[in-house]
């Protein structure tokens, strides 16, 4: 739950107009000049994470971005996210054990998701007290845990094995620690993912953070305002929500002061 201050702004349309390496642009071919020396020194170098590497954090137990209670922002803004519709199709990428997948199905909605580790997978379902069956899945390369009900069903696999011959397209989807999470490199490919999986009036609710770069090389990325447009506003209607202090203390042990939680509601044209 949050302690710190919320700022709430009036919805808004936006303008539409090897493991743990380090990724960075390739150098220009100017001359070696105080000037260039000093610019090279101030591009930020971001980590980059392999599907090894996520797994590896699972068993590290190294998974702070997990929450242990139902994310506010669908007790707030459920009806908004929804458009009031009853028995939806919502999915989940990088869903990890999320609880609101649990809080979500309870409510009558069907939940797809996708995550890379099987220990996630399985202690969503342990510790959610859910049945199960486990299957192997060749269509993505990995299994599929589904809930005795079928209303939840998780994928087991790398997200860009993922696509919509798999489940179908989707009325919501949620996009909280997956932007983020994602190599930077990968961000349209990624994007271009979720926009496949997007019926024509499905809303993808995105939850970004914004901090300074330079101190902290991620993940969780920095993902600006302007990068969300970059990404969505050619073909889509983005709507900023909520802007709230989202810093805590383990935060600061990046190196960072100041950390911002946006919500975004992402819809077709």
């Amino acid at each position: 739950m949050y302690t710190k201050c919320v700022r709430v702004f009036p919805i808004r349309l936006l303008r539409t107009t090897p493991l743990f390496k380090k990724e960075m642009s390739s150098p220009s071919s100017s001359s070696d000049t105080e000037d260039s020396v000093v610019s090279a020194a101030k591009k930020p170098k971001f980590t980059v994470v392999d599907v090894d590497g996520w797994q590896k954090r699972w068993t590290e137990r190294k998974i702070g971005f997990h929450q242990e209670a139902v994310h506010p922002y669908w007790e707030k803004y459920m009806d908004n996210i929804l458009d009031n519709r009853e028995n939806t199709n919502i999915f989940f990428p990088l869903c990890g054990k999320s609880v609101d997948i649990k809080w979500l199905s309870d409510k009558g909605h069907n939940v797809v998701g996708v995550e890379c580790s099987a220990m996630a997978l399985e202690e969503f379902f342990e510790e959610q007290k859910v049945e199960y069956t486990k299957e192997t899945a060749e269509e993505v390369k990995g299994s599929l845990f589904q809930s005795k009900d079928g209303k939840i069903k998780l994928y087991c696999c790398d997200i860009y094995d993922f696509n919509k011959d798999v489940a179908g397209q989707f009325d919501v989807i949620w996009d909280r620690a997956s932007l983020v999470a994602i190599n930077r490199s990968d961000r349209v490919k990624y994007t271009d993912l979720l926009k496949g999986l997007m019926k024509p009036e499905c809303c993808l609710a995105l939850v970004t953070l914004e901090y300074d770069e330079t101190k902290y090389a991620g993940p969780p990325h920095n993902v600006s305002e302007d990068q969300v447009m970059e990404l969505y506003d050619k073909t889509h209607s983005v709507k900023l929500v909520e802007t709230l202090d989202g810093l805590k203390e383990r935060h600061k042990n990046w190196g960072i002061s100041a950390l911002e939680e946006k919500l975004y509601l992402i819809r077709k044209i």
